[in-house]
Protein backbone atom coordinates (compact mmCIF):
# COMPACT_ATOMS: atom_id res chain seq x y z
CA UNK A 1 0.00 0.00 0.00
CA UNK A 2 1.35 3.48 -0.97
CA UNK A 3 1.22 6.14 1.75
CA UNK A 4 2.38 9.54 2.90
CA UNK A 5 5.80 9.19 2.74
CA UNK A 6 5.90 7.45 -0.78
CA UNK A 7 4.27 10.36 -1.91
CA UNK A 8 6.36 12.97 -0.63
CA UNK A 9 9.53 11.02 -1.89
CA UNK A 10 7.70 11.59 -5.24
CA UNK A 11 7.37 15.32 -4.40
CA UNK A 12 10.91 15.36 -3.56
CA UNK A 13 12.57 13.77 -6.52
CA UNK A 14 10.76 16.64 -8.43
CA UNK A 15 11.86 19.20 -6.05
CA UNK A 16 15.00 17.55 -7.23
CA UNK A 17 14.63 18.10 -11.02
CA UNK A 18 13.95 22.40 -10.18
CA UNK A 19 17.34 22.47 -8.09
CA UNK A 20 18.94 20.84 -11.46
CA UNK A 21 17.45 23.39 -13.43
CA UNK A 22 18.19 26.74 -11.16
CA UNK A 23 15.10 26.87 -10.10
CA UNK A 24 14.08 27.12 -5.90
CA UNK A 25 13.44 23.45 -5.19
CA UNK A 26 10.23 22.98 -4.65
CA UNK A 27 8.26 19.58 -5.65
CA UNK A 28 4.72 18.89 -5.64
CA UNK A 29 2.56 16.14 -7.04
CA UNK A 30 -1.55 15.19 -6.42
CA UNK A 31 -2.72 11.83 -5.60
CA UNK A 32 -6.26 10.68 -6.30
CA UNK A 33 -7.40 7.21 -5.53
CA UNK A 34 -3.59 6.00 -4.72
CA UNK A 35 -2.93 7.43 -7.93
CA UNK A 36 -0.35 10.08 -8.54
CA UNK A 37 -2.37 12.66 -11.22
CA UNK A 38 -0.06 15.57 -11.37
CA UNK A 39 3.55 16.14 -11.01
CA UNK A 40 5.47 19.58 -10.67
CA UNK A 41 8.09 21.49 -9.61
CA UNK A 42 8.77 25.50 -9.74
CA UNK A 43 9.20 27.14 -13.25
CA UNK A 44 9.03 30.75 -12.58
CA UNK A 45 12.62 31.22 -13.91
CA UNK A 46 12.31 29.29 -16.76
CA UNK A 47 8.87 30.27 -18.01
CA UNK A 48 9.89 34.38 -15.95
CA UNK A 49 6.58 34.06 -13.94
CA UNK A 50 6.06 35.07 -10.42
CA UNK A 51 3.55 32.47 -10.46
CA UNK A 52 4.80 29.37 -11.67
CA UNK A 53 5.12 27.87 -8.40
CA UNK A 54 4.92 23.70 -8.03
CA UNK A 55 1.33 23.82 -6.08
CA UNK A 56 -0.06 26.04 -9.12
CA UNK A 57 1.42 24.05 -11.82
CA UNK A 58 -0.16 20.78 -9.75
CA UNK A 59 -3.32 22.22 -8.77
CA UNK A 60 -3.23 22.98 -13.21
CA UNK A 61 -2.12 19.42 -13.94
CA UNK A 62 -4.32 17.78 -11.72
CA UNK A 63 -7.88 19.94 -12.61
CA UNK A 64 -6.93 19.07 -16.17
CA UNK A 65 -6.19 15.30 -15.62
CA UNK A 66 -10.02 14.90 -14.03
CA UNK A 67 -11.67 17.22 -15.76
CA UNK A 68 -12.56 19.75 -13.25
CA UNK A 69 -12.02 22.08 -11.50
CA UNK A 70 -12.30 20.88 -7.11
CA UNK A 71 -9.89 18.52 -5.76
CA UNK A 72 -11.45 17.91 -3.08
CA UNK A 73 -11.06 14.02 -3.57
CA UNK A 74 -7.05 14.70 -3.71
CA UNK A 75 -4.13 14.97 -1.61
CA UNK A 76 -1.67 17.67 -2.63
CA UNK A 77 1.93 16.80 -1.38
CA UNK A 78 4.18 19.84 -1.37
CA UNK A 79 8.07 19.52 -0.16
CA UNK A 80 7.95 23.14 1.58
CA UNK A 81 4.85 24.92 3.20
CA UNK A 82 2.81 26.75 0.60
CA UNK A 83 2.57 30.80 0.30
CA UNK A 84 -0.31 32.50 0.70
CA UNK A 85 -0.82 32.68 -2.90
CA UNK A 86 -0.62 29.05 -2.95
CA UNK A 87 -2.95 28.35 -0.08
CA UNK A 88 -5.40 30.38 -1.75
CA UNK A 89 -5.47 28.42 -5.07
CA UNK A 90 -5.29 24.96 -2.84
CA UNK A 91 -8.93 26.51 -1.24
CA UNK A 92 -10.69 27.70 -4.33
CA UNK A 93 -10.09 24.05 -5.44
CA UNK A 94 -10.32 22.37 -2.59
CA UNK A 95 -8.00 20.11 -2.03
CA UNK A 96 -8.82 17.83 0.36
CA UNK A 97 -5.53 17.20 2.10
CA UNK A 98 -2.49 18.87 1.99
CA UNK A 99 0.52 17.59 3.04
CA UNK A 100 3.81 19.49 3.07
CA UNK A 101 7.39 19.02 4.18
CA UNK A 102 9.47 21.80 5.68
CA UNK A 103 7.84 24.62 7.26
CA UNK A 104 8.60 28.59 5.40
CA UNK A 105 8.89 30.78 8.18
CA UNK A 106 9.36 33.71 6.16
CA UNK A 107 6.90 33.11 3.21
CA UNK A 108 4.39 30.36 4.43
CA UNK A 109 0.71 30.79 4.68
CA UNK A 110 0.71 30.02 8.28
CA UNK A 111 2.07 33.12 9.23
CA UNK A 112 0.56 35.36 7.13
CA UNK A 113 -3.06 33.96 6.16
CA UNK A 114 -3.42 30.79 8.20
CA UNK A 115 -7.25 30.64 8.16
CA UNK A 116 -6.33 30.78 4.00
CA UNK A 117 -7.30 26.90 2.97
CA UNK A 118 -10.53 25.37 2.57
CA UNK A 119 -12.05 25.05 5.78
CA UNK A 120 -12.52 20.89 5.08
CA UNK A 121 -8.68 20.92 3.64
CA UNK A 122 -7.09 18.13 6.38
CA UNK A 123 -3.30 19.75 6.78
CA UNK A 124 -0.78 16.83 7.44
CA UNK A 125 2.70 19.09 8.24
CA UNK A 126 6.52 18.24 8.48
CA UNK A 127 6.46 14.90 6.50
CA UNK A 128 10.13 14.56 5.61
CA UNK A 129 10.93 18.16 6.67
CA UNK A 130 14.78 17.63 6.96
CA UNK A 131 15.37 15.94 3.61
CA UNK A 132 13.26 19.18 2.15
CA UNK A 133 15.17 21.68 4.83
CA UNK A 134 18.49 20.36 3.24
CA UNK A 135 17.69 20.25 -0.05
CA UNK A 136 16.33 24.20 0.44
CA UNK A 137 19.52 25.07 2.37
CA UNK A 138 22.15 23.54 0.08
CA UNK A 139 20.64 25.13 -2.94
CA UNK A 140 20.28 28.61 -1.35
CA UNK A 141 23.81 28.02 -0.13
CA UNK A 142 25.46 27.55 -3.69
CA UNK A 143 23.95 30.43 -5.08
CA UNK A 144 25.81 32.49 -2.27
Amino acid sequence: MLDDTYFMKQALQEARKAYAQGEVPVGAVVVCKEQIIARAHNLTEMLHDVTAHAEMQAITAAAEALGGKYLNACTLYVTVEPCVMCAGAIAWAQVGRLVFGASDEKRGYQRYASQALHPKTEVVSHLLAEEATLLMKSFFQARR
